[in-house]
């Protein structure tokens, strides 16, 4: 009879926690966030869930693999796609995210979105978190509706815009450069009164291969924000370019990407394949907490 053992859960020397529905809830070990791209032209899986029914399909497997939150998106975000209106955007959300909830009223639901009206509206249909990959600077009203709507949000750091952020990124110092940017951000969310923000530093957004990677290795360094920290590294160009790999190829990278980002800190992993990153989770957990 093999004998079970409990890994020691202090992972973190202060657990961080998020205001969910009225709720404090801590992240007492990392979490998993499973990709739901509703729009016809994501990177990766464009397409495959416009139709809710398949939306829904995808969100109860993710959940039964392990997620703890479901992103919603329906605008694409990769270099040079086509930007929606707030109207747009609204459309392709609406049924999907009332469905979702309805379906599965216990679920932490994300929403990706710069758009401060669309934010607005779906906090009223039942997203948890609003998830903008601009960190407030796309939409300037972004920060006092978050105020309103009272819910966590994803700060995340762009160079420019999905149109033209790959075409010549630079920096000085990849990591002060966007460590600036954070303190800057959360100065004006926390003084308009947002009190719950995770913060992203954009792998691939505005980013060269050489910036994410020192970016990745550096990752412990935005503890200093004591902000709960997301990476969003799956199946993303800057694995598949250095294994010159297409991006269906790249599951054990993004793994071992994840490995390293846990390694250093990241408490919010977001992905589009969910059983191998809880896996990840648990090996790199049990690790660190023996002894």
């Amino acid at each position: 009879m093999s004998e079970k053992i409990e890994a020691k859960d202090t992972i973190f020397c202060k657990k961080p926690s998020l205001n969910l529905r009225g709720e404090l809830v801590t992240i007492d070990k990392p979490w998993v966030m499973g990709i739901l791209n509703i729009g016809p032209d994501s990177f990766y899986d464009g397409g495959l869930y416009q139709q809710t029914h398949l939306a829904l399909g995808q969100c109860e497997k993710m959940l039964s693999e392990g997620a703890q939150i479901i992103d919603i998106g329906a605008a694409s975000s990769k270099p040079r796609a086509t930007a929606l209106t707030a109207d747009e955007e609204w459309k392709r959300l609406e049924n999907t995210v009332n469905s979702i909830r309805k379906e599965f009223p216990k679920a932490y639901l994300s929403v990706d979105t710069y758009h401060a009206a669309v934010a607005e509206k779906t906090a009223h249909i039942g997203a948890d978190i609003i998830n903008d990959i601009s960190g407030g600077t796309l939409d300037l009203e972004m920060a006092k509706t978050m105020a309103k709507i009272k819910l966590p949000y994803i700060l995340m750091h762009m160079q420019g815009n999905p149109q033209n952020m790959q075409q010549n990124p630079q920096y000085e110092h990849v990591f002060k450069e966007i460590a600036h940017f954070f303190s800057e951000q959360l100065a004006l969310f926390t003084q308009a009164g947002v009190a719950d923000v995770i913060l992203d530093p954009g792998f691939g957004f505005g980013k060269t291969l050489k910036h994410n990677y020192e970016l990745l290795a550096a990752l412990d360094k935005f503890k200093i924000f004591k902000n709960p920290l997301l990476v969003g590294l799956s199946r993303k160009s800057m694995i598949g370019n250095l294994l010159d790999v297409p991006a269906k190829e790249t599951l054990n990278g993004t793994t071992a990407a994840h490995v390293i980002a846990l390694q250093n800190g990241a408490q919010i992993l977001r992905v589009h394949d969910v059983k191998e990153a809880v896996e990840a989770v648990k090996i790199v957990t049990f690790t660190q907490n023996l002894g």
